[in-house]
């Protein structure tokens, strides 16, 4: 009876047990599996690029001034009294063509004279050719007299357009290895607007300046220019890029990617575990929207081109593509106040 009532006692206890375990799982499921799944990792979003491999030219750039070949005065060969203008200011004219008119009156008298003076030497002549045979040799010299204004302004002022020179400089660090490349061959300059959003025309390298501008530290150099669309202006302020060499296989990233810090530039790049890394780059040159990467990088890394302000290194990142990327770029353009 005894051994009856202890059986008894632990099948309740067990019961109770169970059902307790029910209980307790049915009133609060949520905290049950909380405490089973591991605690969710924060991201931040982030705009990612690629980093290229490929042919990558190198230019030095200078600011120039646009430089006419030729600037002459035209100056009137006689004196009299202008009756016509045949050019507006800034027309474009070549060789042969009529730009003034001066009144031809005095000059008409005048060869009204001379053609009535040449019907008696004429007549003249003819009396000297028949004694001709009866006396020595006869040598006549005409000389003809050309009339100079004293105006210094002359009539017009002529510049050349086509072609056009620019004239630029460069440090004088830069010399050596612009005389090396060009002992290679011709060199080719582009010529930019002052903003370097616009392509004015193509030329190539003329001459160097034969001595360094000592308070510059800098040194002169000319290109020529076809300057066919005459986008290039005597007197205008442009930026002239010396192609100075072609890097093959060269890295690189999209400006915005390199940022600068106490140690100089870096970019975020983002592992296979989706957290982000600093890593300190050598940056050889920011031109033509990319950044040239002497080292620190890669090709196919992936790195951070957008939303670096929230990152540390080892944070998580969610990489947004399309239009929520163009958004996210937006948005950031927005906040950067502009130098």
């Amino acid at each position: 009876m005894r051994r009856k009532v202890i059986i008894s006692a632990i099948s309740a206890i067990a019961i109770a047990a169970v059902v307790g375990a029910l209980v307790v799982n049915h009133r609060f499921p949520f905290e049950a599996a909380s405490a089973r799944m591991p605690p969710v990792v924060p991201t931040v979003p982030v705009v990612a690029g690629t980093v290229s491999s490929g042919d990558v030219p190198i230019y030095l750039q200078g600011v120039g001034t646009v430089i006419a070949y030729n600037t002459v005065i035209i100056r009137s060969q006689i004196q009299g009294q202008i009756t016509k203008i045949n050019f507006t200011e800034g027309q474009t004219v070549k060789t042969g063509d009529l730009l003034a008119t001066i009144d031809p009156r005095p000059y008409q008298a005048q060869l009204d004279q001379a053609n009535a003076n040449r019907s008696r030497d004429e007549a003249q002549l003819t009396n000297a050719q028949a004694n001709l045979k009866r006396y020595t040799t006869i040598r006549q010299v005409d000389i003809g007299n050309i009339i100079h204004p004293t105006d210094p302004n002359g009539l017009v002022v002529a510049t050349q357009l086509e072609p056009i020179s620019v004239i630029f400089t460069l440090p004088e660090t830069s010399l050596p290895e612009v005389q090396q490349q060009l002992a290679n061959g011709s060199l080719k300059v582009e010529a930019y607007s002052q903003d370097n959003t616009t392509k004015l025309d193509e030329g190539s390298l003329d001459f160097i300046d034969n001595e360094i501008v000592q308070t510059t530290g800098s040194v002169r150099f000319r290109a020529n220019f076809p300057n066919k669309e005459h986008r290039l202006w005597p007197g205008e302020l442009v930026n002239a890029w010396l192609l100075l060499d072609t890097r093959h296989d060269g890295l690189t990233v999209p400006p915005p990617a390199v940022q600068q810090g106490p140690q100089g530039p870096y970019v975020y790049v983002v592992n296979s575990d989706s957290t982000v890394a600093v890593r300190p780059v050598k940056v050889g040159q920011v031109s033509g929207g990319q950044a040239l990467i002497d080292s620190g990088l890669a090709a196919g890394e992936q790195v951070v081109v957008d939303g670096q302000y929230k990152l540390q290194p080892g944070i998580h990142v969610t990489i947004l593509h399309g239009k929520a990327a163009e958004e996210a770029a937006a948005q950031e353009a927005q906040r950067t106040p502009i130098p």
